[in-house]
């Protein structure tokens, strides 16, 4: 999960005013639906949450039946989002059995009852706090079975292009004040998470897949997007990205402007230590 903190400094730079949407965009997904849809957020944005679920709402009315993969839950929680799933009536109950503390689940009740509505699978997408821990002290491949490790080539080091471009994210995310030391392994957790979320959406084929999660885990060039064009290239894949602001700058397919949210200055209390 990219934290609060990044969410907002990465994205208040770009964030511009206007008129909030009251409708998703028309030419975000195109006529078709895609085997994979990724689709972002600003985890704080309550604007982009209904945006979004409108989006998903209209494609699933109109006859779609995916699986959703959803960021919120870790994935050794599965045991508990299927248990929900099954003697849960509506999505407060599913959040009260599955949901972990660190989300505004309000935020994600409309996704979550339209799944249990129209009985879409709800999987557990995210790597829990203590396996990101693991992977900051031990490297990527450590949160991996063998066949992922060569799957993803994760025994080799990384993609030049992707630590470089995650670690400008994570620093400035830290509003520039993370300790060196600690951006190496903060990049491999990050990773570790777009892998994992990449290899849980290619575990629901042959069925259509959404993935829920937040706009650096949906990029096509260093987020899931890319792990999943590395190992199913001929899968049809959109991306989404629900942004404050208007600057794709090719990480998404297309984009979703947002206005922003009001928030406190995150990185406030840093720059006051």
């Amino acid at each position: 999960m990219t934290s609060a903190v990044s969410a907002a400094v990465v994205l208040a730079g770009c964030a511009s005013g206007g008129k909030p949407a009251t409708a998703p965009a028309s030419d975000l997904l195109g006529a078709g639906n895609p085997q994979v849809l990724l689709l972002g957020e600003v985890h704080d944005n309550a604007q982009g949450h209904k945006l979004r679920y409108e989006l998903l709402r209209q494609r699933v009315e109109a006859g779609w039946r995916p699986a959703i993969v959803m960021e919120q839950f870790d994935r050794e929680n599965q045991d508990l989002v299927d248990k929900a799933q099954k003697g849960c009536a509506d999505a407060q109950c599913v959040i009260r059995v599955a949901g972990g503390a660190h989300w505004d689940w309000q935020l994600y009740y409309p996704v979550i009852q339209l799944a249990l509505t129209y009985h879409l699978p709800l999987v557990a997408g995210n790597l829990s706090r203590s396996d990101a821990s693991r992977v900051v002290r031990d490297g990527v491949a450590s949160s991996f079975d063998p066949k992922s490790v060569r799957q993803y080539q994760l025994d080799q080091p990384l993609p030049a292009a992707i630590v470089s471009e995650q670690q400008q994210e994570i620093i400035s995310g830290h509003c520039n004040m993370l300790p060196e030391m600690m951006v190496g392994g903060m990049v491999n957790a990050q990773v570790a998470r777009d892998i994992w979320m990449a290899k849980i959406v290619l575990d629901q084929q042959p069925r259509d897949v959404v993935l829920i999660a937040g706009n650096g885990h949906v990029r096509k060039d260093i987020g899931a997007g890319y792990w999943i064009r590395q190992a199913a290239p001929t899968l049809s894949m959109r991306s989404v990205g629900f942004i404050e602001g208007r600057d794709n700058g090719g990480r998404y397919d297309s984009i979703q402007p947002l206005a922003p949210q009001q928030r406190d200055d995150p990185c406030k209390q840093v720059k006051k230590g």
